[in-house]
């Protein structure tokens, strides 16, 4: 496996982390919208949940970036 090789899957594999961790800030919050919670508690628990959803996005974002980046550069 060349170099180009290596950031083309941990790109893939960091993309599929940042979606597995989007489907779990998804899955949280309707929990949380199910249990019928006031609107306080709700807004605590998606306080903890938003700062996972920016890193998921973050993550999922430099992912894919690093698949463009090895695809282009092994050309």
């Amino acid at each position: 496996m060349t170099l180009f090789d290596w950031i083309i899957w941990t790109g893939a594999a960091l993309t599929l982390l940042g979606l597995g961790a989007l489907v779990w800030c998804i899955w949280t919050v309707s929990r949380a919208r199910a249990k019928g919670l006031d609107d306080e508690a709700l807004r605590v628990r998606m306080r903890g949940v938003l700062a996972v959803n920016v890193a998921a996005l973050a993550a999922s974002a430099i992912g894919l970036m690093m698949v463009v980046i090895g695809i282009i550069l092994g050309r």
